[in-house]
């Protein structure tokens, strides 16, 4: 997803999911275009002073690729849940940037007894978290809560004893002092669990005869050069951050993710939506033949779209940080 500068708006609205329709409605500030993306994409995208309009289909379909980021790695998910070091099952849960629900929805699954309050800077995410609750029947067990998380003073998110934050550290400009607020809301025993993956993930087969993996991987070549500037705590070792925090290590693991797309329309959406964005990002930095194949793949009508592939396959690492405040 196109990494924003961070918005400045008024730290917060807060609203119970099972409100009504015209609740935590989004201000006439600019909505990041950016808002804890889940899927490692933060392709740059020349944000800067946009109309309304714009910002407006800008979240909505980042919002879509969340939620196609959420259906294509369930599984995934639910294994990094399973795999928490817990000492007991948790009852309050907070999830920062919690987009569309991705994490919510699984940590509700696994902890039926839970409840969970999620956290994003995007009114339309949070909106759409909760339209999501209600089908599922969850709206009592979900509280949103819009937020910056870059502001020195977060709204009261209650006494939480898991606080879960995936894809959405490294977007801070300053994680060493959220990593503080993380320590302080916890109760001793308490337990964060960072969640990243390493990076967008790879779509086209090593291999392809027409080359086009190796087009992928230079796109993926200049969007990493991009985010070395940009986005310093991409890719970052959350473990020595969590210790100098004041946190107790309990936990890393690498997760690899490989799910094979044939006969999954959703992968092909996922791989579709997922590149169009890096290719805003990286268009600049490509050669006029590599722009052309790139095009050509997302074309979504065309004879070489993505689409019509049976090849695809959805490959990325996802690593979790689990650290425990222990006095």
């Amino acid at each position: 997803m196109a990494h924003a500068p961070h918005d400045h708006r008024p730290p917060h609205t807060d609203a119970p999911t099972g409100t009504g329709p015209g609740t935590d409605a989004c201000t006439h500030g600019h909505a990041p275009t950016d808002a804890h993306a889940h899927t490692g994409t933060h392709a740059p995208t020349g944000t800067g002073t946009h109309a309304h309009g714009h910002d407006l289909a800008a979240d909505a379909h980042q919002a879509d690729i969340l939620d196609l980021d959420a259906d294509v790695l369930a599984d995934h998910i639910a294994a990094v849940t399973a795999w928490l070091p817990l000492t007991a099952p948790p009852r309050h849960i907070v999830d920062l940037g919690c987009g569309t629900g991705a994490g919510t929805f699984a940590l509700l699954d696994r902890f039926p007894e839970a409840r969970v309050t999620a956290v994003d800077s995007s009114c339309h995410h949070l909106q759409r978290l909760r339209e999501k609750a209600c089908a599922r029947g969850v709206e009592g067990r979900v509280r949103t809560v819009q937020a910056d998380l870059d502001e020195p003073v977060w709204p009261e998110l209650g006494a939480p004893d898991l606080i879960w934050a995936s894809a959405s550290m490294h977007h801070l400009a300053a994680p060493d002092r959220a990593l503080r607020t993380v320590y302080d809301l916890l109760p001793p025993d308490g337990l964060f669990a960072v969640v990243e993956l390493a990076g967008f993930p790879r779509f086209l087969p090593p291999g392809d005869p027409d080359g086009l993996d190796l087009l992928e991987e230079r796109c993926h070549t200049a969007s990493d050069r991009w985010h070395a500037d940009h986005v310093p705590h991409r890719g970052a070792d959350w473990g020595p951050m969590l210790t100098a925090a004041g946190f107790t290590p309990a936990g890393e693991r690498a997760f690899a993710v490989r799910v094979e797309g044939s006969g999954d329309g959703a992968v092909g959406a996922y791989a579709l939506g997922g590149l169009r964005r890096l290719r805003a990002g990286v268009a600049e930095a490509l050669g006029s033949e590599d722009l052309a194949a790139l095009d050509r793949l997302l074309d979504a009508d065309g004879p070489g779209s993505l689409l019509r592939r049976d090849d695809l396959v959805v490959r990325t690492e996802r690593t979790v940080w689990a650290a425990r405040r222990t006095r």
